[in-house]
């Protein structure tokens, strides 16, 4: 593993971290090299210290513990994510005996130099009963691997002789961080601790003394298992090998998206994995024994639960059985899952309420590595996890044997409070796991409306024709929204470009619940001299690429079997065609007919269309001088132009974006019309 202290770049965080102490800005430096390398630590795993001595409000010098604090991931971290804590009267409390987890919480919190702190690490207290300034803890590959052997301490004395103490298994806690105290005692020359089943500590007194520890400590025990060969997975032969990748995932991922809604009744977003390794995995007769045994760390189970489900397809070709077939399989790691729960919660005489039962990570033979979430952020953070977890446990197999935590053990860490509370559960926002697409989605309504969505927590698939302000519009929702966002350049008209677009969407969030049909244009001339060149253009803008849209959105509902919203940005010219707009009023009446269409035929299968019907809004539907043309004949300034109706006030895009929103949370509307215009007699439905 590669050292990447650096001095120039260690005297560039003193400078950059000026208004705190240089072991401060030190102790940040070292704990984003650490978490910047995935081999190291993912995703919150993993937690640093130093020990310093500062002054508190009555300019008394104390010994302050500075600790990464809960919701930091060591690659982002600032100073102010390492709450200090008075070090004296945490070592005090080694003296007792026991020690519940609340009641250390507790004297975390309330012995803070600041109370607007985080919460400092759970294992705050193994940092502080160790005597050493700077302390590092990773979940290094490499130290997994040796941790999860089944005899671990004799492989450590091999690697490493007495520079590495061992620390056997104990949750995370008083008991823990009296016991890696212990184990220092035994013999203060160790540099560093390996927890068996957990992970590596290293200390030293400065701060690349422990980071240098640390890296060489990996290092010395990747160098051990690369003289091991590795075992050669044993692939299967099964009909999903030679599916390909693309048509397998498209088949699978709207009938396992649609089942979790289904168990659950919350939507949920898939990602596969494109990784050889995986897929090796995945497709391997190993794999059904080796990826059922348990998590490489503790900290995994809350990401991946204990183990993943397995899918061996049979029937993928065949949409009714593909999804009887997933049902099955699914249903039963459903009820292994309640088992699990039920004979633990039982044995420990705990009264936990279950969690959800439902899989995070889902091993397809033929396809590879898939990962289920309520968020882009979970399903990602699951395949980063696992993806490590299989070379983790191959490699583990190689080298001996692979012995991680057991059931009962895992069961606490799942269930553990502190545990939990590192998911940060909130109200989840409205649209939560829904996946939209987007068209027109550049600018004006369409850019509106996919900016409200996000904000909605809705994930997005944009498509406009400009790559360059599609892209500034996809980045600047990203900038401002936690919600999975991918921009795809794109002529609707372009019928097989289009349906390819919705393969693509089902790629990378595993389906579609709501198709918002807006992009279109304003083509002008009177009916009876327009060309039929220019009309049929028209017509492919303004009328079948929605319909094109429609149907391929329609097939990923019907396989997701959860209903489905279809929103069509229609006209006021539909209702009240203007002279001379013929080209552009006759196919928006087309899409006003197209929705009812859609609500009559499919309506019974949970799916809802509505159209929008707004006018006068300040787009580049319409040039400059054909605004200024428009309002001249009605004999207004175009300012006026746009208030020019009943209510007397202008409709903005971010109006007909709202009106999006309602149609697509309106669980009883379909085959409507909802007028945006500020009130025109003449253009309402009847």
């Amino acid at each position: 593993m590669e050292n990447k202290w650096s001095d120039a770049d260690a005297k560039a965080a003193i400078k950059k971290y000026n208004d705190v102490a240089e072991d401060i800005a030190l102790r940040v430096y070292t704990s984003r090299l650490i978490g910047a390398d995935p081999a190291l630590v993912l995703h919150g795993g993993g937690n640093t210290s130093v020990k310093l001595r500062a002054r508190n409000k009555v300019n008394e010098e104390v010994d302050v513990l500075y600790v990464k604090g809960s919701g930091w991931d060591l690659d982002t971290l600032q100073p102010r994510g390492l709450p200090g804590v008075l070090l004296n009267h945490l070592r005090k409390l080694r003296r007792l005996d026991r020690l519940s987890d609340e009641e250390m919480v507790n004297e975390q919190r309330t012995h803070l130099l600041d109370a607007s702190s985080p919460n400092p690490s759970v294992e705050t207290l193994l940092h502080a009963f160790l005597p050493h300034k700077f302390v590092d803890h990773s979940h290094a590959d490499a130290s997994l691997i040796i941790a999860n052997q089944p005899d671990a301490e004799k492989v450590c004395r091999e690697i490493y002789g007495d520079r590495i103490g061992v620390v056997a298994y104990i949750m995370p806690g008083f008991a823990l961080a009296k016991a890696a105290a212990a184990a220092y005692e035994k013999n203060p020359q160790v540099e560093g601790l390996l927890l068996i089943n957990h992970g590596l500590f290293t200390f030293g007194g400065t701060a690349k003394e422990s980071y240098d520890r640390h890296i060489r400590a990996v290092t010395l025990a990747e160098e051990y298992i690369g003289k091991k060969p590795l075992h050669t997975l044993t692939p299967r032969e099964i009909p999903a090998i030679n599916a390909g990748e693309e048509t397998l995932l498209c088949a699978l991922a709207p009938v396992l998206r649609g089942l979790y809604r289904e168990h659950s009744g919350e939507d949920w977003v898939l990602h596969h994995r494109a990784d050889v390794a995986a897929k090796e995995f995945a497709s391997s007769k190993e794999c059904g024994t080796w990826s059922q045994i348990g998590t490489a760390t503790p900290d995994h189970v809350i990401r991946t639960k204990q183990k993943p489900l397995l899918l061996d397809l049979q029937q993928w070709r065949d949409a009714d059985k593909l999804r009887a077939e997933t049902s099955r399989a699914l249903q039963t790691y459903c009820d292994s899952y309640h088992q699990y729960f039920t004979a633990n919660n039982s044995a420990k005489g705990t009264d936990k309420t279950e969690l959800d039962r439902l899989p995070r990570v889902v091993l397809v033979a033929g396809l590879g590595l898939v990962t289920v979430g309520k968020t882009v952020e979970e399903m990602r953070i699951a395949a980063d996890i696992y993806q490590h977890s299989i070379g983790i446990i191959h490699k583990s197999f190689s080298l001996g044997s692979y012995a991680p935590l057991s059931s009962g053990d895992l069961f606490d860490m799942e269930y553990w409070s502190l545990e939990q509370a590192k998911l940060g559960k909130s109200n989840a926002a409205v649209l939560q796991g829904k996946v939209v697409y987007i068209t027109g989605a550049a600018s004006g309504i369409g850019l509106a409306t996919a900016k409200l969505f996000a904000e909605r927590g809705a994930n997005l698939f944009l498509a406009d024709t400009t790559a360059e302000n599609l892209n500034e519009a996809a980045a600047a929702i990203r900038k401002n929204a936690a919600v999975g966002v991918v921009a795809q350049t794109l002529d609707v008209t372009d019928e097989s470009a289009t349906r390819r677009s919705f393969e693509r969407l089902v790629q990378v969030f595993g389906g579609v619940d709501i198709l918002i049909s807006n992009a279109g244009n304003a083509k002008q001339g009177a009916v009876g001299e327009v060309s039929m060149k220019e009309l049929r253009a028209s017509f492919e803008l303004n009328f079948f690429a929605h319909q094109t849209l429609a149907s391929a959105a329609l097939k990923i509902f019907l396989a997701q079997k959860t209903g489905g919203v279809l929103l069509f940005n229609a006209s006021k010219a539909a209702f009240n065609p203007g002279k001379n707009f013929g080209p552009y009023a006759l196919p928006k009446a087309a899409v006003v007919a197209l929705t009812k269409q859609y609500a009559l035929d499919y309506g019974s299968r949970g799916i809802r269309a509505n159209a929008i019907n707004a006018d006068r809004v300040r787009t580049s539907l319409f040039s400059e001088e054909d605004l200024k043309a428009r309002a001249a004949a009605r004999g207004l300034t175009p300012d006026d132009y746009y208030r020019d109706n009943l209510l007397q006030r202008e409709v903005y895009d971010t109006d007909v974006a709202q009106g999006f929103l309602a149609l697509a949370l309106a669980e009883k509307t379909t085959g409507s019309v909802l007028t945006i215009d500020g009130g025109n007699i003449a253009a309402s439905p009847r």
